[in-house]
C-alpha cells in the first residue's frame, strides 16, 4: 500500500482504502478497482491523492487516529467554524452588546463538542507506543480548513510529547492547534482560494489579520485555556522576528505557539491545495531544517524532524544509483536512511534485494517514485 497523486494513478488500479467525500461519506470503499470514470469521480469530489496497492508493498500503513474518530473531529470543527462565519455575518447588522454576549455564549457547545474530541485523541495517542509521525494522508479541497486544523493539532501533540510537556499542558497544545486558523472564519472567501503572494498588499494586510480576529473571538470565551487562545494570535510569528502579527522573536514568543507554527508549516507544504500540489515530506523536513533558528525554534525543529517519516514503509523511492527500491521499515532516529528492498524488474516478475541504508552510506534517497516503474517510460 502507498499513497500517489490521482495523476499518477492508471486504469486499472486497485483502491488500497476507503475514501471520503467531503461531508464524510464514503465515496469508494478499498479494494474497488479505478476506471477512468472513478478517477474522475475522485477528482471531482476534490480529492487528488489516493492509497492503492500495486504489489509492490504488503506493508499496511497505520493511522495514528481511528477513521472514524478522525472524521467526528472533521465534523465538529467544520461545525464550530461555519458557526462562527454565522456570528461574523449577524454581527454586521446587530451591534448590541447583550446580543453580541449571547452570540459568543452560543458557540460554547460547539467548542465543547471540539473538547469532548480532543480530549480522546489526547488521551488515546499519549498512550500510544507509536509516536513517529506519518500523517501525509488525502485530504479534500472543500474539507481542507477542518483537514489541516486537525493535522496540525496532531503533529503538535506529538512534538508536546515529546518535548516533554506536562499532561494538562497537552491538552491546552490540542486545542490551542484545532483553533489556530479560527480567524480565517472571519476572512473573506476570496481572499483563501488563492496563494498568499497573488494577494495585493492591501490584501495581505487583511489576510494577516486572521491571527488577531482569532484571538479576539477567543478571547470571549472563558472556558478556553489563555495558552490555547494565544496560539491563534502567535502561530505566524517568526523566531527572528519576521513574523506577524507584532513581529515578536525568541522566548517572547509563547512556547505552544512555537510548536504549533512548525506543525502548521509542514502540514501546508505536504498537502494539497487549490493552488499548490502537495510536497513530499522529505521536501518538507528540508524546509523546516532550512527555516530552524529563523522562522522556528531551532531545537524544537531539531525534535521534530526526528519524528517525522518521510519515506513510510511501502514508499517507493528513487535511489541515488538510479534504482527504485519499496521502503521495508524506518530505522529509528534515521528516518532518511530506511531498511529497502530494490526492485528488479524483469518479464519473470519482481524481484527484491535488501539493503539497509544506515550501513551503506554511498547509496541515498533522491525522492520518492509514484510513477509505476512498469511505466517509467512515461513519468514525467
Amino acid at each position: 500500500m502507498r499513497i500517489v497523486p490521482l495523476s499518477c494513478v492508471r486504469e486499472g488500479t486497485r483502491l488500497a482504502k476507503t475514501i471520503y467525500n467531503s461531508k464524510g461519506s464514503i465515496l469508494l470503499k478499498a479494494g474497488v478497482v479505478l476506471s477512468e470514470a472513478l478517477i474522475t469521480r475522485i477528482k471531482e469530489n476534490g480529492l487528488y491523492t489516493v492509497y492503492i496497492d500495486d504489489g509492490y508493498s504488503d506493508e499496511e500503513i497505520n493511522e495514528l487516529i481511528k477513521p472514524e474518530v478522525r472524521n467526528q473531529a472533521i465534523k465538529a470543527i467544520k461545525e464550530t467554524f461555519q458557526n462562527i462565519e454565522k456570528f461574523n455575518s449577524s454581527m454586521k447588522n446587530e451591534f448590541t452588546s447583550f446580543n453580541d454576549k449571547l452570540k459568543v455564549k452560543g458557540m460554547e457547545k460547539y467548542l465543547q463538542q471540539l473538547k469532548q474530541v480532543s480530549d480522546y485523541i489526547v488521551e488515546d495517542i499519549t498512550n500510544s507506543r507509536q509516536l513517529m509521525i506519518n500523517l501525509v494522508d488525502i485530504k479534500s479541497i472543500d474539507n481542507y480548513t477542518y483537514e489541516h486544523s486537525l493535522n496540525v493539532a496532531v503533529l503538535s501533540l506529538i512534538l508536546g510529547i515529546e518535548l516533554k510537556l506536562s499532561k494538562g499542558d497537552l491538552y491546552k497544545l490540542f486545542m490551542g492547534a484545532l483553533l489556530h486558523d479560527v480567524g480565517k472564519a472571519f476572512l473573506p472567501k476570496e481572499l483563501l482560494s488563492v496563494s498568499f503572494d497573488e494577494l495585493n498588499e492591501d490584501q495581505q494586510e487583511q489576510y494577516k489579520n486572521h491571527t488577531l480576529d482569532g484571538y479576539n473571538y477567543l478571547k470571549e470565551h472563558y472556558s478556553l485555556s489563555s495558552h490555547s487562545k494565544v496560539v491563534a494570535l502567535q502561530h505566524h510569528e517568526h523566531y527572528d522576528g519576521s513574523g506577524y502579527p507584532r513581529g515578536m522573536s525568541g522566548n517572547f514568543i509563547n512556547r505552544m505557539a512555537r510548536i504549533v507554527a512548525i506543525a502548521n508549516s509542514y502540514d501546508e507544504i505536504t498537502s494539497d491545495t487549490v493552488n499548490s500540489p502537495a510536497k513530499p515530506p522529505n521536501e518538507a523536513i528540508e524546509y523546516i531544517m532550512g527555516a530552524a533558528g529563523r522562522h522556528f525554534d531551532f531545537d524544537m525543529a531539531n525534535t521534530f524532524v526526528r519524528k517525522i517519516i518521510p519515506y513510510p514503509a511501502g514508499t517507493l523511492v528513487k535511489l541515488s544509483n538510479g534504482q527504485i527500491a519499496v521502503v521495508e521499515k524506518v530505522n529509528p532516529n534515521y528516518p532518511l536512511r530506511p531498511v529497502i528492498n530494490i526492485l528488479n524488474i524483469s518479464k519473470a516478475g519482481v524481484q527484491k534485494s535488501r539493503m539497509d541504508l544506515l550501513v551503506n552510506p554511498n547509496i541515498v534517497i533522491d525522492g520518492i517514485q509514484y510513477v509505476d516503474p512498469k511505466d517509467s517510460k512515461n513519468e514525467t
